[in-house]
């Protein structure tokens, strides 16, 4: 008998018309899916097998714009979720209103429900919020209530739980937010969850995790406790959804994803001398084959609109042939070899937010005489995804699980170090350059020097000219700390032209290539929020706090001379933080207003609990997100 081996995760939810939805499930063995909704909305699919695992993706249809409606999962006539002993609330779908539609009075689930029969999938009134608002008393949305979206992120989850109880790194933010939010079901909750990298850690493994890969292989051997194909890498998705907090929020909150570095393994794609190392060991092959394999199933199917899935042709063979296996290994393999072939990065729409997640891993270029973060054909997408329909939107994410902008030392000592291993100052620095490059993981947008000025010139675009949104935020994590820093154009700086890249044009210096002083109109942020559950050493926090240092400034203007860098085309200073802690970011975007949050996960005498150490307007008009200036 099939039974639910891991999810549901609720993955997309349609904010075009409010009516589909995506879940994503794990079975014991072959079987179809349901998920049937207590308004009657559902939707069925057969799973598709995968290395001897078996996989559903649920496309719900027929949901009601502006509602929230408790769902169930089936297997044949035998419900799988929630399960019989929950202690938790029912797993819910909030639907956000569609444009235009008049709000309407909604029931989480209806008396008429099947699901309702048993108690299950009762839970009284829906909390009826417009999403990202409140709920009024009596479960209905209020005409009057102001409508938004609540994106909340975070990356670098490390999910092994303490054998003892006594966590040596702190309580899991992620966990700490399901308790809190199960525990009082009318609280405002996220309306979509950005998850920007080291979802799981194929070269991090826990004590439970190496015990099961002892039992299969001896550790003596490569990659030893590392993770070495797909069927290990289950043993870390199992760990990271199976807590039952987490997995109860997962199945009610939908989720955005994208790998970083950890997905795979450290420093994932920092050099092309790094690439022929790994590839010319015994275990390399099989590792990224499966990281990637793995990473298809697990996260970015969930990342696709039902549309995108039908046109999917990788999704369709896997899914007709009577075991997919083969057919995403061939995948993954090209796609390892061959970056251009495969597109990882994704757009998606929150009303009047835009989202466009950025794969700053797999599609690096990495000879050193044309490094760069994002190959042609990804940029181009990028740029296009970005400038195209600006009038459309009034807020910009861009998820990128490295930092555009760091504190200004690291920075520099990037920016100088790919001199050297571009040979600026001979073969010499360049071989020290590759050494340095790998001992202090100097990868991120920085290391990539033209890739920078071009995506820096990009976010300009976007926030340029008539149809400028009110905010430009670049969402990422990786750094285990969190901070905020606001970029500024100092007048008569060249910034890099973008005539070599297609894709729309905007602002009136768009595509020039020479001296401008025209600042961008919206507020362009840096956004960092990491981690989720990890830490950083002591030594490692002083050296970021010092990056932000007067000192490190005029020790990177030193580097940058030596490494005849030039200058980036902006300058930026520290606008919050470093904070350190496991903690998550929360944007609130109100038409155009914005307003930020920064909570972290602390031990009490209760319990873990989140604790507010930051609330801030970015748009000067946020007196009502918050209900009193705190604009920075």
């Amino acid at each position: 008998m099939a039974g639910l081996r891991l999810g549901p995760l609720l993955r997309y939810v349609d904010w075009e018309t409010g009516s589909t939805a995506t879940v994503w499930v794990e079975a014991s063995r072959p079987c179809t899916v349901e998920v049937r909704c207590a308004d009657g909305a559902g939707g069925t699919a057969p799973t598709f097998s995968v290395a001897g695992h078996h996989y559903a993706l649920v496309v719900v249809g027929g949901l009601t714009p502006g509602s929230t409606t408790a769902y169930e999962v089936l297997i044949g006539s035998r419900r799988v979720w929630p399960p019989e002993d929950s202690r938790l609330p029912p797993s819910t779908i909030t639907t956000p209103l569609a444009p235009g539609a008049t709000p309407t009075v909604e029931r989480a689930a209806g008396d008429d429900a099947s699901s309702a029969a048993d108690g299950h999938a009762t839970g009284g009134p829906a909390d009826g919020r417009a999403p990202g608002g409140p709920a009024d008393q009596g479960g209905s949305r209020s005409p009057d209530a102001p409508s938004g979206v609540r994106v909340s992120f975070g990356s670098c989850r490390w999910a092994a739980a303490p054998g003892d109880g006594n966590d040596p790194v702190g309580p899991d933010a992620l966990v700490t937010l399901a308790t809190r939010l199960a525990a009082d079901p009318a609280a405002e909750r996220p309306d979509v969850l950005l998850l920007l990298g080291d979802q799981v850690y194929a070269d991090e493994t826990s004590v439970a995790t190496r015990r099961r890969l002892a039992a299969r292989r001896d550790l003596d051997e490569p990659p030893g406790t590392e993770i070495a194909d797909y069927e290990e890498y289950t043993y870390l998705y199992d760990e990271s959804w199976r807590d039952p907090e987490v997995r109860w929020l997962l199945s009610t909150i939908p989720s955005c994803a994208v790998f970083d570095d950890h997905d795979v393994i450290d420093d994932w794609n920092t050099s092309a001398a790094w690439q022929r190392d790994l590839r010319a060991t015994p275990w390399w092959h099989e590792r990224i084959v499966s990281g990637l394999m793995s990473y298809w199933v697990y996260q970015h199917l969930g990342n696709l609109s039902p549309d995108e899935l039908d046109a999917d042709p990788v999704y369709a063979a896997v899914r007709a042939a009577p075991d997919g296996t083969e057919v995403l290994r061939r995948f993954a393999a090209e796609a390892d070899a061959e970056p251009t072939r495969t597109r990882w990065s994704y757009r998606r729409v929150f009303g009047r937010v835009r989202l466009v997640m950025v794969d700053t891993r797999a599609a690096r270029v990495l000879a050193e005489d044309r490094r760069a973060m994002l190959d042609p054909q990804e940029a181009a997408w990028v740029r296009s995804a970005v400038l195209d329909d600006p009038s459309s939107y009034d807020h910009l994410l861009i998820g990128s699980s490295l930092p555009w902008l760091l504190p200004p030392l690291i920075h520099d000592v990037e920016r100088w170090n790919a001199a050297l291993c571009a040979g600026v100052r001979g073969s010499r620095w360049a071989r020290f350059g590759e050494k340095l490059r790998r001992a202090a993981d100097l990868e991120h947008w920085a290391a990539f020097p033209d890739s920078f000025d071009r995506f820096t010139e990009l976010l300009r675009e976007a926030g340029s000219g008539p149809d400028a949104p009110a905010t430009v935020c670049v969402l990422s994590g990786d750094v285990h700390h969190a901070y905020i820093t606001e970029p500024h154009w100092p007048k008569g700086r060249r910034t890099p032209g973008a005539d070599s890249t297609p894709g729309p044009r905007r602002g009136p210096a768009a595509g020039s290539g020479t001296t401008s002083g025209e600042a961008p109109t919206a507020r362009i942020l840096q956004l960092t929020c990491s981690p989720v559950h990890n830490s950083v050493p002591r030594s490692i926090r002083a050296g970021f706090r010092f990056g932000w240092s007067r000192t490190g400034r005029r020790i990177g203007r030193a580097l940058a001379r030596h490494g005849r860098t030039g200058r980036s085309p902006v300058e930026w200073g520290r606008e919050g933080g470093p904070w350190f802690g496991n903690q998550l970011m929360t944007l609130t975007l109100r038409g155009r207003n914005a307003a930020l949050t920064l909570v972290q996960a602390t031990a009490g005498t209760r319990g873990a609990q989140l604790e507010a150490v930051l609330e801030r307007s970015l748009t000067p008009e946020d007196e009502a997100i918050f209900g009193h200036s705190t604009e920075c």
